[in-house]
């Protein structure tokens, strides 16, 4: 038989394991005590601290603005670079008006300045054939072209002027530089006119140095050629073409052209003539009036 045990209460190890049981009651029983308890140590902390920090604020302000801060630098930098975006897209927006109101008023001044040129221009050209008028000594009417006939080998223009001026068939066309043509067919307001370098045109005409005379007809390339000149006839290039007065067309000594080639051929020389007038740029002229 084993003997018996003759202890009386609980055992050690009872006792252990009753213990942490009983510090868990009794936190669990006091946990609003424990709760208050940790709160009045927190205060006391951050009043101990907000007495000895050197500081003109709260400590509750100065946690609250450290920890805003980054937020308000990036609000500050989001509103500082919309700022200069929306200033940088205004300067933009006023320079882009500005040039386009300089580009016009640019365009503008263009207009303006070809205008003043067009209209001196032409006032010096009505000028020069005012001045030649008054210089001839027969009687001429001013007109205008206003048309050219079509195509490549015609060599005809059309003038503002016909049968309410007095104007008639074969009555010679001038400028101040040399003859242009003359009158083939006349309307009641307007005229045609053949020019020199058609060749269906003749210009009675003479050299200036020799004295020789010929017949100036129209030639390619906007040229002429003086016909009926002998190959012994001596012609030199730069030489000056009149008219001579001999075809009753045209008044004697006027300006036609230059001689810029010369060659012999069979019989007569091959004398190819500059006109005097520009007749590819044919504005004004003046129409030689036959006396009444």
């Amino acid at each position: 038989m084993e003997p018996q045990s003759t202890h009386i209460g609980p055992t050690p190890t009872e006792v252990a394991g009753e213990a942490p049981h009983k510090v868990r009651a009794f936190i669990g029983g006091h946990h609003a005590v424990f709760i208050l308890l940790a709160v009045l140590l927190a205060q006391l902390l951050l009043l101990s601290v907000e007495i000895t920090r050197n500081s003109d604020g709260p400590l509750i302000k100065v946690a609250a603005v450290a920890f805003f801060r980054p937020f308000q630098r990036t609000l500050q930098l989001s509103a500082s670079g919309t700022a200069w975006a929306w200033s940088t897209v205004g300067s933009l927006w006023r320079a882009q008006q500005e040039n386009r109101r300089l580009r016009e008023e640019l365009a503008a001044s263009r207009s303006q300045v070809l205008q003043f040129s067009e209209k001196a221009a032409e006032a010096d050209r009505l000028r020069a054939l005012l001045d030649f008028q008054h210089q001839l000594p027969f009687q001429t009417v001013a007109a205008e072209v206003i048309a050219a006939s079509p195509g490549e080998s015609s060599h005809a223009i059309f003038i503002d002027k016909g049968t309410d001026s007095h104007l008639a068939v074969d009555l010679a066309v001038l400028t101040p530089a040399g003859v242009a043509g003359k009158i083939i067919t006349v309307y009641e307001h307007t005229s045609q006119v053949l020019l020199i370098t058609d060749p269906a045109s003749g210009v009675g005409s003479i050299l200036a140095d020799s004295r020789v005379q010929g017949v100036v007809k129209g030639a390619e390339r906007n040229l002429c050629q003086l016909h009926y000149i002998m190959n012994e006839q001596p012609v030199a290039v730069g030489e000056q073409v009149l008219t001579s007065g001999l075809d009753q067309i045209y008044p004697k000594g006027l300006p036609v052209g230059t001689v810029v080639k010369a060659g012999e051929g069979d019989i007569y020389k091959t004398i190819l003539v500059q006109p005097a007038a520009a007749l590819d740029r044919l504005e004004s002229v003046l129409v030689v009036l036959k006396p009444r």
